[in-house]
């Protein structure tokens, strides 16, 4: 399984930490902030979380870890009917 490399979002990002609030935009929308509460609440989200008052945040460097680590490519074989993603298919 080959894993994809998110290594450029930490190129493209301002600071060290991620709000959780951000992370849709950190992350392309590929990442919700319900979901990632969700993950934390169950003990399967990002090392490295801190929580300052009500808000939390994510160190860039453990949120691209585990993001990495949950994802891998997908080639166009993978797909289950055969067919490239997103792609019509005429009948």
């Amino acid at each position: 399984m080959r894993k994809p490399n998110f290594e450029n979002l930490k190129n493209r990002w301002p600071s060290t930490l991620v709000a959780r609030q951000s992370v849709g935009e950190f992350s392309g929308g590929i990442l919700n902030p319900r979901t990632m509460a969700n993950f934390s609440s169950r003990g399967i989200g990002p090392k490295g979380c801190v929580r300052v008052g009500r808000q939390v945040a994510y160190d860039v460097d453990e949120l691209i870890h585990w993001l990495q680590n949950r994802s891998e490519l997908v080639d166009h074989d993978d797909e289950p009917d055969g067919s490239a993603p997103d792609q019509a298919i005429d009948g």
